[in-house]
């Protein structure tokens, strides 16, 4: 089957040369079940930990409702980008190629690969944050002299140097362990979460309020606007579908959408499941008083909780690559194609070792966790989870007006606009009010 490409000016050869040794189509050896890893690895990541505080920004039914709603809505949208892998005769193994088969090459690259940037950006700063966070409190909860009083700027660090010897990992392919391994971690350190939240939960000397947390208006207007990014950045496995679905074979008797939809469909019901059961439990057992992780509030028994944070930073580090990758492919093919360089070895180490310590940097000056899940979940993830998969699908298929289709995507593409709207205005307070009391490098 012909695939995209965005190579245009160069002959025929050269352009396979570099679709060649670009990480996103490199090898298309990937049976379902890696789909399934690598969507998991996307999925639960960082965001279900934040998931009982934005209960306790919204308040249980709204929380809940929100939850549900957000995963009908992006489950429908992932069947749509599944779909539109492959339509019209052609490949599209880029998110932002189908923008630009169906809206033209200006304006459709334009419209879809700003917003999946940030995403896989904004993602990888995070990543770098929780994983210096879970690190420091691993140490911490076993007490382990000289290591527990470090500072978390050094742990953000060690985190940074293992991305940049894991980024040189050629392609989505030879991820495929370090993606597993993920994964697995994900569903555990969420199954501790649930558990020991339901535990704590139990025991009756704890005073619980479930009331949302803030006491002013203003306090709980911006809550719940923080707390929308939030439920938002949860689902921002879309940003990397499409990469994800180029690793699969292809046929006109067994096209890729076949053993990528049996991969999504697994990730998602796993999605749901780790979701709700932390979200519930951990507002359950702390109510308002829940910190912008689940796992920080926990502290008992300390060596599970220790393993469990332990499990978190194994999981980012695998999820780091995930969402990294796209972007690896985005500068190794402009640089090829603007700079005229020869794909090498150098020119990989170079362009990937930059980025992952710019986002490094980044996640040292600014770590405020809640409030970046909140304001990048607004600002970006929207976009490329409710908003663009159903604008494409409209302008692909053209439904009939009040057919389910129809009203689906509109329903999308609204609730997203939503919460595109109001969600970085409460993020970018949370920073704000995070800010007053953080020292730079401290």
């Amino acid at each position: 089957m012909e695939h995209a490409n965005w190579n245009g000016g160069r002959s025929p050869m050269e352009t396979q040369k570099i679709e060649n040794w670009m990480p996103v189509e490199t090898s298309r050896k990937a049976k379902w079940w890696y789909s399934s890893f690598h969507n998991v690895t996307a999925m639960v990541g960082a965001g279900v930990l934040g998931l009982p505080y934005a209960l306790s920004q919204l308040g249980w039914i709204p929380g809940v409702l929100m939850l549900v709603i957000s995963w009908l809505l992006t489950f429908y949208t992932l069947w749509q980008l599944v779909e539109m892998h492959e339509m019209d005769g052609k490949r599209f193994d880029r998110y932002f190629e189908m923008g630009e088969h169906l809206y033209g090459p200006k304006k459709g690259i334009w419209m879809v690969m700003p917003q999946q940037l940030t995403v896989q950006v904004a993602s990888t700063i995070v990543y770098c944050v929780t994983g210096g966070k879970s690190l420091k409190k691993f140490f911490q909860l076993l007490s382990v002299r000289g290591l527990s009083d470090i500072r978390q700027t050094y742990y953000i660090l060690v985190f940074v140097i293992i991305q940049l010897l894991l980024s040189q990992t050629p392609n989505f392919h030879k991820l495929k362990a370090v993606s597993s391994l993920a994964a697995i971690m994900s569903i555990c350190y969420s199954m501790v979460a649930f558990i020991m939240s339901a535990v704590e939960g139990s025991k009756e000397h704890y005073p619980r309020n479930y009331g949302v947390r803030s006491h002013t208006s203003a306090g709980i207007t911006f809550d719940a606007f923080n707390a929308l990014g939030t439920v938002a950045f949860a689902f921002a496995g879309h940003s990397v579908v499409s990469e994800i679905q180029a690793t699969l074979p292809s046929t006109e008797e067994k096209p890729s959408k076949v053993p990528m939809w049996q991969g999504v469909v697994v990730a998602y019901f796993i999605v749901i499941f780790c979701y709700m059961t932390v979200a519930v439990t951990g507002f359950w057992a702390f109510g308002n008083t829940v910190e912008d992780d689940v796992l920080i509030t926990l502290e008992h028994p300390y060596w599970l909780i220790a393993i469990a944070n332990l499990m978190v930073f194994i999981h980012v580090v695998g999820s780091f690559q995930v969402f990294a990758m796209p972007v690896f492919d985005i500068l190794e093919t402009t640089v090829t194609k603007k700079l005229n360089c020869s794909p090498s070895k150098t020119l990989r180490m170079a362009c990937r070792s930059v980025y992952v310590c710019v986002v490094g940097f980044i996640g040292i000056c600014i770590p405020f966790f809640g409030g970046l899940l909140g304001f990048f979940g607004g600002l970006a993830f929207t976009s490329t989870s409710y908003i663009i998969p159903s604008v494409l699908w409209l302008e692909a298929s053209k439904p009939k007006r009040w057919s389910f289709h129809w009203f689906a995507s509109w329903s999308s593409i609204i609730v997203g606009l939503l919460i595109a709207a109001l969600a970085p205005i409460g993020g970018i307070r949370t920073i704000v009010v995070s800010a007053k009391t953080y020292k730079l490098f401290s």
